[in-house]
């Protein structure tokens, strides 16, 4: 007689899949509750949006007894100058500090990771340090300069705010840049200058197509980081008609007389969108440039 092999019943079967569901059921109840408390203050100001004044003081919750739309067309037009002008100051200088750092972080880093010159290193970590201090130190020593220069009060008032930029003067870009090009082979470089490319031919052709994760990813955080500033935009911008978004919805606080809160978190709502939307037109980049390496194969 040939002996059977026992089978383990099925029922351990069934019940270890059950604990898996219950495992994965777990996890997904707590992913929900987290996404919940992150997301709750977003909620909490969509919903504060449609309140009306008395109501922000007595309803906390989420959803509005009365919707009251009036607080989009009220904060619009809540002063001198429309709230669009403010859109528009705060869109020029985001574009124009992204397109600055994109340019001389790149540059700046191309040398840094690329070229040979003497006190390399030294620079390099001088640039490092620079990331210790905090932005508040320097704003006095910064202000005092772009005053001696001619920069604060001029004709174009965003010049303190834009010219930096176009310097290199984000060291953490510059060094996200570096580690990024430090990753391409230099074997590219070596068959360019085989090729008789010089090193601007090598950074046209070859680092500058390879490092476009890299700088979407400076674009991103450039944008949403300048869009949502709100202190050196106050110490430099004095005239109502040149203030940007973070400055002008400080305006709807005032301490002497009521405070129009309903429009200022239906502006705060809005002031939301662009940096959305920024972030979903270059999302599938960002993704990329943190996957990959630049190169395939």
């Amino acid at each position: 007689m040939v002996a059977q092999t026992p089978t383990l019943p099925q029922g351990g079967t069934v019940t270890g899949r059950r604990r898996g569901s219950g495992r994965q059921l777990g996890r997904l109840l707590l992913l929900i509750a987290i996404l919940a408390v992150v997301l709750y203050p977003l909620f909490w100001m969509v919903g504060t949006s449609f309140k009306s004044q008395e109501e922000i003081v007595n309803n906390i919750g989420l959803l509005p007894r009365e919707f009251t739309p009036g607080n989009f067309s009220d904060g619009w037009g809540n002063f001198d100058v429309s709230f669009g002008r403010f859109f528009l100051n705060s869109a020029v200088v985001s574009l124009l500090t992204v397109v600055g750092n994109a340019v001389s972080c790149l540059l700046a880093a191309y040398a840094f990771a690329r070229l040979r010159f003497r006190l390399r290193g030294f620079w390099f970590a001088i640039m490092i340090g620079t990331l210790l201090l905090p932005g508040h130190v320097l704003i006095v020593p910064q202000y005092i300069l772009f005053q001696k220069t001619q920069m604060v009060g001029a004709a174009w008032p965003y010049l303190p705010l834009v010219v930096p930029q176009f310097l290199a003067t984000e060291a953490f870009f510059v060094f996200l840049m570096v580690q990024f090009m430090r990753g391409i082979p230099r074997e590219l470089d070596e068959a360019a200058k085989i090729d008789g490319a010089s090193s601007y031919g090598i950074f046209r052709h070859v680092i500058l197509p390879l490092s476009r994760p890299a700088l979407v990813t400076t674009a991103i955080f450039s944008f949403i980081w300048t869009w949502n500033d709100f202190f050196r935009q106050l110490v430099y911008l004095s005239d109502l008609e040149d203030y940007t978004v973070p400055v002008a919805l400080t305006l709807f606080i005032d301490s002497t007389s009521q405070s129009a809160v309903g429009p200022m978190f239906a502006m705060s709502l809005l002031s939301l969108l662009p940096v959305f939307l920024f972030f979903i037109a270059f999302q599938r980049m960002l993704v990329e440039g943190i996957n990959t390496s630049g190169l395939k194969g």
